[in-house]
Formats: C-alpha cells, sequence, structure tokens
C-alpha cells in the first residue's frame, strides 16, 4: 500500500469535522433501551438531562442528591464526547430539558484525541442542542483527575481550560469545575475519592461532585 493511500483513512477523519472519531453504532442498544424506557413510562420534561459517560451512568444517586430537580440519567458508559453530540436528538432534545448535564471528553483524551478535538465536539453538542432548544442552558463538568489516567493529566487540563473560556462568554453554559477540588493543595491527585480501578468514583467522590453541580442548577 502507497503511503498516499495509508494516509486517507486519518486525512478523511480530519475533514469530517468534530465527531469525526466518534461510533455510535456501538451505542445503538443503550439508546434503544432510552428509547423503549421513555416509550413505557415517558420522563417528565422541563426536567435535568445527565448525559456522558459512565460517571453519568454510574451516579445512581442522582434523585437523592438533588432532590429540587427532577433528574433524568442518560448516560452511556465507555462513550466519547462526540457520541452524545450524535444522539442529542434522542436522548437529550425530546426531553425538552431546562438543563443538562455533560460528563464527557476523558476517554475521548485516553483514546488519543487532543483537547481541541474534545473542545470541537462540544461547541457542536452546544450547537446541536441550543439550535433546538435555545434556552436550555448546559453544564459541563470538568474533566476529572483520575489516577490510573495520570499520564494524559496535561491533555485533560488544556481540555478544561478550554471549554471553561467557551462557557464564561455565554450565560447559557456553565463550568463546573470538579478538577481542582480532586486535587491535594500540591496538586497531588485524591486515589481516595475513587473506586479500585482508580478511574470511577466512589461514593465520596460524587459527595465532592454534588455540591459543585448543584451550584448551576436552577
Amino acid at each position: 500500500m502507497s503511503l498516499r493511500r495509508s494516509l486517507l483513512p486519518a486525512l478523511a477523519l480530519l475533514l469530517a469535522g468534530p465527531g469525526a472519531w466518534a461510533a455510535p453504532e456501538k451505542w445503538a442498544k443503550a439508546i434503544d433501551a432510552f428509547t423503549a424506557a421513555d416509550q413505557a413510562n415517558p420522563p417528565p420534561r422541563d426536567a435535568v438531562v445527565f448525559v456522558g459517560s459512565s460517571s453519568i451512568v454510574r451516579w445512581t444517586s442522582l434523585q437523592k442528591d438533588f432532590p429540587r430537580i427532577k433528574a433524568v440519567n442518560r448516560g452511556f458508559g465507555g462513550s466519547e464526547l462526540a457520541d452524545s453530540v450524535f444522539y442529542a436528538d434522542r436522548i437529550v432534545i425530546p426531553y425538552q430539558p431546562r438543563t443538562v448535564v455533560l460528563y464527557a471528553g476523558e476517554n475521548d483524551l485516553q483514546n488519543g484525541r487532543t483537547p481541541e478535538a474534545v473542545l470541537a465536539d462540544f461547541k457542536a453538542f452546544v450547537a446541536k442542542v441550543h439550535a433546538a432548544l435555545p434556552k436550555t442552558r448546559i453544564v459541563f463538568i470538568a474533566i476529572k483527575p483520575s489516577p490510573s489516567r495520570a499520564k494524559i493529566k496535561e491533555q485533560v487540563v488544556r481540555a478544561n481550560d478550554l471549554i471553561a473560556a467557551v462557557c464564561a462568554r455565554d450565560p447559557r453554559l456553565a463550568f463546573a469545575d470538579v478538577y481542582t477540588p480532586m486535587l491535594t493543595i500540591t496538586g497531588e491527585m485524591r486515589p481516595e475519592l475513587f473506586v479500585k480501578d482508580m478511574l470511577h468514583l466512589n461514593e465520596a467522590g460524587y459527595a465532592l461532585w454534588t455540591p459543585i453541580v448543584a451550584r448551576h442548577l436552577k
């Protein structure tokens, strides 16, 4: 195979723009399950929809942690931000939520995407949601400092900074900084906030997240 031909797939991904690396077909069964659940028991409108990767999936105490809101969990574990863009018209927009809380981007960086690519996908998510629901607020939970992924710490910080800057320019957007309090005063990661795999949060981790996110829920 010539060098030119070997480079064609990568070039196609670059030209395709935000979301080009997504593999949404991987999550079709999970999304179909949400659709079936919605048909059987339609979720309330004007709720707060939590969407994103496994940190959302595993947040099973949402309604207890946020008793003043109607929380709808539409996380699907292992997903990248672009997957939430792709499926927003099925797991976000139909509910007409007043607020969307998004956690994604960590898997993207781990899989080799750049902070700039994560930013582009965040902008794509915002554009898709606001095209249908211009008044809906979107809260981005900062990408967390997971001990098992310490090697991508610089990329995590960069992605968080880029997204925080975008959120600061639009009153409909908010950046929930969970990253900073998940470090010690000397900047070290805090393993006591994680389960054994040092990737997923334990109860103490979610207890730390809850008041930070709550400040952005209206």
